[in-house]
């Protein structure tokens, strides 16, 4: 660890101010990391809950929202983009071209690669869970400042591109 990182560690550890000062994680308020964990692990939840009335799986609702941002996209690329595995997506998409979401169909430039297209009933659906979707995040943002929310965001992207090395 640098000091220029430990700087910046320092910054954003916040101690309770009415604990001693024990130099001891459990003096302290919980790492940022698991913060985000939990965030993670509630979001998935309340999002799970709010898409299943309208029969749609969280993994089914991101990989659409990959698709509607990237146009076309191989079963690789949609599985890293969703954060599950390759057979997992592979798994997700045959159900959703069964159910006419998505088309399938070879890349012309390379014979074993797959690109998946969402179709006009896939964005339908797409844009049916989305409402519910974006209330979950507003309920998430309540009482937050626009500015701070912003500020957030850019956090957030910054430590994904600070653990992709980019």
């Amino acid at each position: 660890m640098t000091a220029k990182t430990r700087g910046k560690l320092a910054a954003v550890t916040i101690t309770n101010p009415g604990a001693p000062a024990l130099g001891r994680r459990a003096a302290s308020r919980p790492r940022l990391t698991y913060l985000i964990g939990s965030l993670d692990r509630i979001l998935r939840r309340r999002m799970t809950d709010a898409l299943s009335p309208i029969g749609l799986t969280l993994a089914q609702f991101t990989a659409l929202s990959v698709l509607e941002a990237r146009g076309k996209a191989s079963n690789a690329e949609l599985a890293e983009r969703s954060f599950i595995t390759p057979q997992s997506a592979n798994e997700i998409m045959s159900v959703m071209a069964a159910r006419k979401w998505i088309t399938r169909e070879s890349d012309p430039n390379h014979g074993r690669i797959v690109l998946l297209q969402m179709t006009d009933e896939g964005r339908e659906v797409l844009h049916k869970c989305s409402r519910v979707v974006e209330a979950v995040e507003e309920e998430m943002l309540g009482g937050v400042d626009l500015d701070d929310a912003a500020r957030v965001r850019a956090a957030l992207e910054l430590f994904g591109r600070n653990l992709r090395r980019e």
